[in-house]
């Protein structure tokens, strides 16, 4: 089995239609991280993120960190936000998320990324690479991944900056794992529409005038690649401050405006998975107050759309 027929897996019509809501979690080992994810997963939230930054001192692995918060819940999904390739040789990482989905039961997902601190990747041993070669290793470790994740036997690839053979694949993981690519710029973006499953975008670095192009790549990507763009997941990092004051910008202010924001990005962005990435403190008032408002509004919204 070659790269060529490593081929993107749909996400499912369903999920174009479902909105998520969850928590993107800094792996500082000083912190209660297991009651960080125990709360979310009580909060009812759908998804936890976790920073992978292992050059960062003081961070706990952020695999290591799923395993426990996977084994401490019992219905959230759990994905690194995002994986840093550089240091995940893609064979490697296939194995371990599938073994981690196989033992929880489907909870779990891969967000990917080509290192945004290349100084941390390469004090930490990783190669540091010029844009375009991090985006051909990107795509790379997407095939890999996939075929590993296959049911054919005597998978061989060789590609510019990773081998992998194996007699067998496997083991497979217990559900159509989701790969979404945390890329920002536009050749990323067209990266992502053909091969991945699904965007994750930070608001630091995309805001909303940014999110409109970054979804035009993305859909034009998908469209000439063959595939349907509404197949894929947009996850957006909520990198704010919920707070009782006036409002002083994008996602710093009171629930109100949060629910206002959020509410907009998923009808006029597309936006379908957002994950908190702010001051843990405020994670009760975001689950539950903001969210099921936001909930609330969507399905409003869409239904007088509709008629």
């Amino acid at each position: 089995m070659t790269a060529e027929t490593a081929r993107p897996r749909p996400g499912g019509r369903a999920a174009r239609n479902t909105l998520r809501f969850g928590v993107s979690l800094a792996p500082d080992a000083s912190v209660p991280l297991v009651r960080a994810a125990q709360d979310a997963d009580r909060y009812g939230l759908d998804l936890l993120g976790v920073r992978d930054e292992p050059y960062r001192r003081g961070t706990a692995d952020a695999l290591a960190l799923m395993a426990t918060a996977l084994a401490a819940t019992s219905r959230i999904r759990v994905l690194p936000a995002v994986a840093c390739l550089p240091l995940r040789p893609p064979a490697v990482l296939a194995k371990t998320v599938a073994t981690l989905d196989l033992l929880s039961g489907g909870r779990v997902e891969l967000g990917l990324g080509a290192g945004r601190a290349p100084d941390g990747v390469e004090a930490y041993g990783g190669e540091r690479l010029g844009a375009a070669a991090a985006r051909r290793a990107l795509e790379e470790a997407v095939q890999v991944i996939r075929l590993h994740w296959s049911d054919q036997n005597g998978l061989l690839f060789r590609g510019e900056h990773y081998r992998f053979a194996a007699a067998q694949p496997g083991p497979s993981p217990a559900h159509p794992i989701g790969v979404w690519l945390g890329v920002t710029g536009p050749r990323g973006l067209e990266l992502a529409g053909r091969v991945a499953d699904g965007w994750i975008a930070p608001s630091s670095l995309v805001p909303p005038k940014r999110l409109a192009d970054g979804q035009r790549h993305l859909d034009q990507a998908a469209a000439a690649a063959g595939r349907d763009p509404g197949e894929l997941r947009r996850v957006y990092v909520l990198e704010g401050a919920i707070d009782g004051r006036e409002t002083r910008g994008f996602l710093h202010g009171p629930p109100r405006q949060w629910i206002y924001e959020l509410t907009e990005l998923a009808i006029g962005h597309r936006v379908d998975s957002f994950l908190y990435g702010g001051d843990p403190e405020h994670l009760p008032v975001f689950a539950m107050e903001i969210v099921p408002a936001v909930r609330e509004q969507v399905a409003r919204e869409k239904a007088f759309a509709q008629t």
